[in-house]
């Protein structure tokens, strides 16, 4: 991975704690190099010399990789193409998480269904171990057909979740009134392919059919604009081509990308818990009170 360094601790002072970062860019990142695959042996392999990584999911299990680097904000891009045909039971994943009882996390999900019927793209915010803050989704295409890039854009202000750089969520900074928000704990970027047939699809009513096994999703040009987290370090000056790199930093949306996440939201949202009033009887989270569309 390529690196580039920027002065964003000068303005941080919750990270003199000696906590401090190298500002990472990734282009079309290689797999080879970046990431470890965790589990599920041969199921996992990087292909074109780095540049895919596929991963599979038998009877016997799934498989799973993890980002080499920490990060400690910033952007991060995947391009994923799903499992295709009858996905029903399975799940792929792409996150970023901590380690830990009191883990952080950031979550893209992806819920398989029978063919024909659309996958359901599960969002969540996990903070000191605690998350419940769950929006889900359908697409506006076929995710198994091509590949599609789904990011991620953490700074101090809020959580981007975007999908082919559409914004379908922003998860804010509320921690002026108590809403616990990830800013203290690097995280790694995880994939996980696995059965989740008890719940899954319809509520676990729908199981895997492993006559259409092995499952297999594709992943490539990864990419990380972002503060690689390494104890004792510091930043040095930036490079070049770091004001561009760098904009995640104070990422936020403007008019037309409050349109596009409007749009999304009436049209694909099909689960919001800001919503869900039989869930939270005794009123919304406190961070609901706050128009998604900022």
């Amino acid at each position: 991975m390529s690196s580039s360094c920027s002065s964003i601790l000068s303005s941080m002072p919750l990270f003199a704690l000696l906590i401090a970062c190298l500002v990472g860019a990734s282009m079309g990142g290689d797999f080879l190099q970046d990431f470890d695959i965790t589990w599920g042996d041969q199921r996992a392999k990087i292909l074109n010399g780095g540049q895919l990584l596929t991963l599979s999911l038998d009877k016997d299990s799934g498989s799973g990789f993890r980002s080499k680097n920490e990060y400690l904000f910033g952007r991060i891009d995947m391009q994923i193409k799903l499992v295709s045909g009858n996905s029903a039971g399975t799940v792929t994943t792409f996150y970023l998480s901590s380690q830990g009882s009191t883990h952080d996390e950031i979550d893209f999900e992806f819920l398989g269904n029978v063919t024909g019927e659309p996958y359901i793209m599960h969002t969540n915010v996990f903070s000191q171990g605690k998350g419940n803050k769950e929006q889900q989704f359908h697409l506006w295409f076929d995710p198994t057909k091509a590949f599609h890039t789904y990011s991620i854009v953490w700074n101090q202000q809020r959580i981007i979740f975007l999908v082919d750089n559409i914004p379908i969520r922003v998860f804010h900074n509320s921690e002026s009134i108590g809403v616990p928000f990830p800013t203290k704990q690097p995280m790694r970027i995880y994939s996980s392919l696995w059965n989740a047939d008890d719940w899954a699809t319809r509520g676990g009513l729908v199981k895997t059919d492993w006559t259409q096994a092995p499952f297999t999703a594709s992943y490539r040009n990864f990419n990380a604009n972002a503060c690689v987290w390494s104890p004792g370090s510091s930043c040095t000056s930036a490079s070049p081509n770091s004001v561009q790199e760098s904009t995640w930093q104070a990422q936020a949306l403007d008019a037309s990308g409050r349109n596009r996440l409007r749009w999304v939201q009436q049209k694909y949202m099909i689960y919001n818990y800001c919503t869900d009033l039989k869930r939270f009887p005794q009123g919304i989270p406190a961070e609901c009170k706050r128009s998604r569309f900022l």
